[in-house]
């Protein structure tokens, strides 16, 4: 049982540790918000290791683009053995010659390129691993085994690998990362500088003008990292560093905007869109011919997934297949603001509006 004692000044001071005074003092330090608070933070880590795990745990090949260039004898029947192979593992598309699948494979229309050489038992596959490792060693495993159940070798030629400094071909994927969360960070930054109120129209219009110059400085320096520091994307470096403002303004709008709508809530679905459903659908560590199908098929809608395709493009690939890319990164930009001044001018409009008068007695 608590003893109690008078400080000097009338009041009573509770001492001890008793069942009451313990219970109280855990109510005290675990209110009601905060066990919400804790609820939304066990859900987000089951998402991520749910989405995680579900996007990495067994990667399969399903329609791995392919293109063939065969002689008329050979090509209908070696395009209907790859196109029967358990799984459909792969698609294939056939070219008349050499340069034209050269020019499908630096355009990002395919992953892989097989010349098949009609006056002798071993092929050619060209591919550009920097556009992905993982898909090209899917299909260089997969053709092998067709070659070899052919009494044929497949010879590999890599006209596009990734920088030295990026030997695993993830330097994109990590870059936009770190882009993508700076930016819904920075915003959630702003949200508690002012004790998480929903902002006014002005102060919004404040945040999301915020956002632009720390865009800017957040593109530049991750353009020095991955250049002149790391040597991981030599090259390209003010389009990188154009590349990341819009990145990190896209991130900070969308954080900006549902942080108007929903408060500290906001935070959490800003993280469930860009860390727990972006970054295993964005094709940095398996492009989405190797992923499930649900994070295939909302990959390249998000902006991690964007994101990275533009960065490794643009890098590797002379920003061929960029133009959908930065479209999706644009209208998502786009979109936080739009709903950022919109959430915060009808919080305004409401607060306007006079109070209904009072009723006036009866009798």
């Amino acid at each position: 049982m608590a003893d109690a004692r008078d400080d000097g000044s009338g009041a009573t001071v509770r001492t001890g540790g008793g069942p009451r005074g313990l219970l109280g003092e855990v109510r005290d330090a675990v209110s009601t918000r905060s066990v919400l608070v804790m609820l939304g933070v066990l859900l987000l880590q089951l998402g991520f290791a749910l989405s995680y795990m579900g996007a990495f745990h067994a990667p399969k090949p399903h329609r791995v683009p392919i293109t063939l260039v065969a002689p008329p004898a050979v090509e209908q029947d070696l395009l209907a053995r790859l196109d029967a192979l358990p799984g459909d593992p792969l698609h294939v598309t056939a070219v008349e010659n050499r340069a034209q699948a050269r020019a499908r494979l630096l355009d990002r229309r395919t992953d892989a390129a097989l010349v098949v050489d009609p006056a002798g038992r071993a092929d050619t596959l060209i591919v550009a691993s920097a556009g992905g490792p993982s898909a090209t060693t899917a299909a260089t495993e997969i053709l092998s085994e067709v070659a070899r159940a052919q009494g044929r070798t497949i010879v590999v030629r890599d006209i596009r690998p990734p920088a030295a400094g990026d030997s695993r071909g993830l330097s994109s994927f990590y870059i936009v990362l770190s882009w993508t969360i700076g930016g819904y960070l920075a915003a959630s930054a702003l949200n508690m500088a002012a004790g998480s109120k929903k902002p006014t129209l002005r102060r919004t219009l404040i945040r999301l003008a915020a956002m632009l110059p720390y865009g800017l400085v957040s593109g530049i320096g991750g353009a020095i990292i991955v250049g002149p520091v790391l040597d991981c994307l030599p090259g390209a470096f003010w389009e990188l560093a154009g590349i990341g403002t819009l990145v990190v303004f896209a991130s900070g709008a969308v954080g900006v905007a549902l942080q108007s709508v929903a408060g500290t809530v906001g935070l959490g679905l800003t993280i469930l869109i860009f860390t727990v459903l972006g970054n295993p659908s964005s094709g940095g560590v398996y492009p989405s011919s190797l992923l499930p199908p649900f994070w295939s098929a909302i990959g390249q809608a998000l902006p991690p997934g964007a994101g990275t395709t533009v960065v490794r493009n643009t890098v590797y690939f002379d920003g061929n297949a960029t133009t959908g890319a930065l479209w999706i990164l644009g209208a998502w930009a786009f979109g936080g603001v739009v709903v950022a001044i919109l959430a915060a001018a009808l919080r305004a409009s409401r607060a306007a509006r006079p109070a209904a008068p009072a009723s006036a007695p009866v009798g």
